[in-house]
């Protein structure tokens, strides 16, 4: 997939759906689909817009371009959304943008999508234009509930990893570099790659998870047992950490950078009456995330 800012873009014929897509959620999905080009937007509008109300966000932009890749767009666009664009009109985005550099012959969107200065821009003014054909996507609704980001940032919070990978169609993924941590893991036996939570990003409750790790070098993903917290068993004066332990695998990781999808919450973050009482846990904890990793599509 070509990835390209809109600045760079070379004129052709295309099939455009248009969004921020965080997380790339099923609905996200419906939006996408028959389109050959993703347009979408970085940073995210309301960082510009309103930088008081902005989300935590589920999806770095190289996550997205790595979701929309499977999805098999030819083509990412990113528009670069500061200060001058937000004030850029609704027409103006039709003229200059979309039927302009793009030269869409036609246009997806969900039926929320709103654009140009104050949200002037609508569907409606969309399908209205003429120059190109309009999709306008119904939201989807899975249990009786809309399909939105913000449904599914607190399913992330609140620890309902498993719900939220359905909702998302892949597994909620971080990614970080590894860093040095107090290597307790290692004295007790379960030496962790430990990344620290980008705060611009949602983290899941804390507790332990089944997880599936991507190595940076391309080989094949490793299960992992996985503690989101602050290690209440230990005093260590540390903020949040994520440390994966990396089942069946052995090697040094430190300053490389890992994808670590999230499948299911096993437990909470707990103390224990003992350091023992903690093994014998993360032995439980091990064969769990083993069993589950083995049984989840990898996707």
């Amino acid at each position: 997939m070509i990835v390209t800012r809109l600045a760079d873009v070379e004129p052709r014929p295309r099939r455009v759906a248009v969004g921020t897509f965080d997380g790339v959620h099923l609905g996200h999905r419906e939006v996408i689909k028959g389109a050959d080009t993703v347009v979408t937007f970085e940073p995210h509008p309301r960082s510009v817009i309103a930088a008081a109300g902005i989300p935590r966000l589920l999806t770095t932009l190289d996550r997205k371009a790595e979701l929309f890749a499977g999805l098999g767009v030819e083509e990412l666009v990113v528009i670069d959304f500061d200060a001058a664009f937000a004030e850029q009109s609704a027409r103006a985005f039709h003229d200059e943008v979309l039927a302009g550099r793009l030269g869409a012959t036609h246009v997806s969107v969900g039926e929320n999508f709103r654009y140009g200065a104050r949200a002037q821009g609508d569907t409606e003014l969309l399908e209205a234009d003429g120059r190109f054909g309009v999709s306008v996507v119904p939201l989807l609704e899975v249990d009786g509930e809309i399909v939105s980001s913000s449904h599914i940032r607190g399913l992330v919070a609140g620890g309902a990893l498993e719900y939220a990978g359905e909702l998302l169609g892949a597994p909620f993924s971080m990614t970080g570099e590894v860093v040095h941590g107090d290597e307790r893991g290692r004295t007790l036996g379960y030496p962790t790659a430990n990344l620290v939570p980008d705060p611009a990003y949602v983290s899941p409750a804390h507790g332990v998870y089944a997880c599936r790790v991507h190595l940076p070098r391309g080989d094949a993903p490793v299960a992992a047992a996985t503690n989101v917290g602050v290690r209440p068993q230990f005093v260590t004066g540390r903020g949040e950490l994520v440390e994966a332990f990396l089942i069946d695998w052995s090697g040094d990781l430190y300053g490389h950078e890992l994808r670590v999808d999230f499948l299911k919450r096993l437990r909470g973050e707990r103390r224990f009456d003992s350091v023992d009482a903690l093994v014998e846990q993360m032995a439980r904890d091990v064969e769990d995330a083993r069993g589950l990793a083995s049984l989840t599509g990898r996707r």
